[in-house]
């Protein structure tokens, strides 16, 4: 099942600068983990800010949702999910 997600970051501004960085490094590194198993198809940045889109590929909601959990920047991020279905108009619909 497909999963358009907009994730939007706001780490405090009075966060330690070291934890900080540690929270940004264990953050990509969990999403390159999930990227290479497959699950975090696409992601792309939102130009000018601390945002992105992008696709999961999951079993459920409930899974997507642990995986979003799973994130070390997930207590900063204010997240919208949108389930998608393949549009009849689609040309791979069309096979």
């Amino acid at each position: 099942m497909l999963f358009h997600v907009h994730m939007e970051v706001a780490i405090p501004h009075d966060l330690d600068p070291d934890r900080r960085a540690e929270l940004v490094a264990e953050e990509k590194a969990r999403a390159l983990e999930l990227q290479r198993s497959g699950v975090w198809p696409h992601l792309w940045r939102i130009v000018g800010e601390y945002s992105n889109i992008s696709v999961f590929d999951v079993d459920s909601g409930d899974t997507l949702h642990a995986l979003l959990s799973s994130l070390p920047l997930f207590p900063y991020m204010r997240i919208k999910v949108t389930p998608l279905a393949i549009h009849p108009s689609d040309l791979k619909a069309q096979s």
